[in-house]
């Protein structure tokens, strides 16, 4: 299992998440799945939140966020657009997923333009998220890094179970539950897609990536 790495980058006091960070499976698929986070800090920038969430989403959605969410409400491929801007509080915490540098690179470039005062929190594999930034022209506040997984690794599921489920960093989708959808998948009861969305509606924050999920059904349970 190849760990992901956590790149921070944080425009107020310190600040981190790192739920984002144990994302496994083959390092090239790891290439395409990048996760984004706006965060406020308690007693800073804790108030008035839902215009500088909405400058996030509208650049979440300008560069084609595959999903995103607010864990008070639930994720895209789940609910409406409006929907979840309509519930925006200050509670609120927005989270999603890109699959490729470039959207990275241009979510960056718009953040930074907008001066929201917000935390930008970006995971992704470290020589794929450095650059995105560098060419983003924003300047590294902190690293988190993934020193992998310790202890009785043997009753873990399988590594392609794994590269699934830790899509989902509170652990909402379970292995068993993978394990049905895929064999679904495989006896041609759903396709590759419709898994890949069925596993996501269960990761609340919006950060599973489920065209990595697809790609991942494709080639490890119908070759």
């Amino acid at each position: 299992m190849l760990p992901a790495q956590c790149f921070t980058i944080q425009t107020d006091k310190d600040f981190t998440m790192t739920h984002s960070l144990h994302r496994s499976g083959d390092i090239e698929s790891q290439k395409k799945d990048f996760v984004w986070f706006m965060y406020q800090t308690k007693g800073v920038n804790d108030k008035n939140i839902k215009p500088k969430a909405l400058e996030f989403i509208a650049a979440a959605e300008a560069v084609g966020s595959e999903n995103w969410g607010d864990v008070k409400t639930g994720p895209k491929i789940f609910y409406s657009v409006d929907e979840i801007k309509d519930r925006i509080t200050d509670k609120s915490r927005l989270r999603g997923v890109f699959t490729k540098k470039e959207q990275v690179v241009e979510f960056l470039r718009r953040i930074k333009e907008k001066d929201t005062g917000m935390s930008v929190v970006i995971s992704g594999v470290l020589s794929e998220v450095i650059p995105a930034c560098k060419e983003a022209g924003v300047a590294p506040h902190s690293i988190n890094y993934s020193l992998g997984v310790w202890g009785k690794k043997e009753n873990l599921p399988d590594e392609t179970t794994l590269s699934i489920t830790t899509m989902c960093g509170h652990h909402m989708i379970p292995p068993k539950f993978v394990q049905y959808v895929t064999r679904r998948v495989q006896k041609g009861k759903m396709t590759p897609e419709e898994g890949g969305l069925e596993l996501a509606k269960y990761c609340y924050c919006g950060i599973f990536n489920h065209v990595r999920c697809t790609e991942i059904i494709k080639e490890k349970f119908l070759k």
